[in-house]
């Protein structure tokens, strides 16, 4: 068994910046892909940015150039750096990690407070 563990979230100005961490617990069991959900008050869980074991990427939309998702596979770490912060950012992320396999794991969730 494993679990995803994110971190990084917090309260920043409008403008400001965060960088949101999400570990796995075993370094022996990697990923094909991950990526980063969010989830607003009274809104639906939605896709902010994937990656797979290589290095393409994906992005919502309304986060297009303001964030970038990486991983370092050696540390078993997913990235989600996030630029530009706007008061619509406010939401509670969360780290998405699929098996090879395709089992489907969650962190537990990190808070984004963007004050305006």
């Amino acid at each position: 068994q494993v679990q995803l563990v994110d971190s990084g979230g917090g309260l920043v100005q409008a403008g400001g910046s965060l960088r949101l961490s999400c570990t796995g617990s075993r370094r022996d069991f990697t990923f094909r892909r991950m990526a980063w959900y969010r989830q607003a008050p009274g809104k639906q869980r939605e896709l902010v940015a994937g990656i797979n074991s290589g290095t393409t990427t994906n992005y919502a939309d309304s986060v297009k150039g303001r964030f970038t998702i990486f991983r370092e596979d050696a540390d078993n770490t997913l990235y989600l750096q996030m630029n530009s912060l706007s008061p619509a950012d406010t939401a509670v992320y969360y780290c998405y990690g699929e098996s090879h396999y395709g089992r489907v794991y969650w962190g537990q969730g990190t808070q984004v407070t963007v004050s305006s």
